[in-house]
């Protein structure tokens, strides 16, 4: 996909040291994670952040598209919606996209595609909300210990899991926009047939689909769980990508999901 666009970046910060999204990568990320005994916490992007983004751009007076993550996850939205002060010559609309990752860089790839095709402000939102509609993200991970050193779950919760191997299956409500789980499984392996199974649950055994699959430190999960995937459905078009780094200090190295959509993109129908 040819989502070569302006970012406003998140950021990681272990101790005293801070790394821009774009400024570590994952291979830098997982050593950190190995040997830094502080726990890395992640920043949203800054009003200043967004605002360096829209001028990159509406060069040229264009209006901005500024395609958000999930408001129900990060508070990257409002500063978005703050940075309009800093640039009141741009024209600019900020959505949220309720989702993240893969499923996010779907919509993104939507309205990159209506920008290059001339179309409208208004058809490049039809194009991404429709996209919304149809998309879903799955995503599994090896261990809980990283999201309870984040304190996005409980000491007590993680232990259990850990100690009964669980393997959780987690998606972004529709409605909220926030992780929400809707399976498990006793072994990691079960756990990527499980989110396999919840594709097919979504859009009936045989429906063609589109797959975004995402993995952490183990880029051969993605190819497990797209066989997974391609043992029940025909898949049209396949793509990969390492997850974020700062997604990944909050799901531990090892994770792997996929963003589904049936068919063709909304603009081929």
């Amino acid at each position: 996909m040819r989502n070569d666009v302006p970012v406003a970046p998140f950021s990681l910060t272990f101790g005293s040291t801070t790394y821009r999204m774009d400024e570590i990568t994952r291979e830098a990320l997982f050593r950190e994670l190995g040997t830094n005994p502080a726990h890395p916490t992640s920043s949203q992007p800054t009003p200043q952040d967004w605002a360096q983004a829209y001028r990159r751009a509406g060069q040229g007076g264009l209006p901005v598209l500024a395609l958000t993550i999930s408001g129900g996850l990060s508070g990257s939205r409002n500063a978005a919606e703050q940075a309009r002060t800093l640039v009141p010559e741009i024209p600019l609309r900020v959505h949220d996209t309720r989702t993240l990752s893969a499923a996010q860089a779907f919509q993104v790839h939507a309205a990159v595609t209506a920008a290059g095709r001339g179309e409208t402000l208004e058809t490049a939102l039809d194009w991404v909300r429709r996209t919304h509609d149809e998309t879903e993200l799955y995503f599994t991970i090896e261990t809980l210990e990283y999201l309870r050193r984040g304190g996005r779950i409980g000491r007590v919760q993680a232990t259990l899991g850990g100690l009964l191997n669980l393997k959780p299956v987690i998606t972004v409500d529709r409605e909220t926009g926030t992780y929400t789980n809707v399976g498990r499984a006793r072994s990691y392996r079960g756990a990527i047939e499980a989110v396999a199974a919840q594709v097919t649950a979504r859009y009936g055994e045989g429906t063609p689909l589109r797959l975004g699959l995402l993995y952490g430190s183990v880029r051969e999960d993605a190819d497990a769980l797209l066989a997974a995937i391609g043992a029940r459905h025909p898949v049209v078009w396949a793509g990969f990508a390492g997850v974020n780094p700062v997604l990944n200090v909050h799901t531990g190295p090892r994770a792997v999901g996929v963003a589904a959509a049936p068919g063709g993109w909304v603009w081929e129908r």
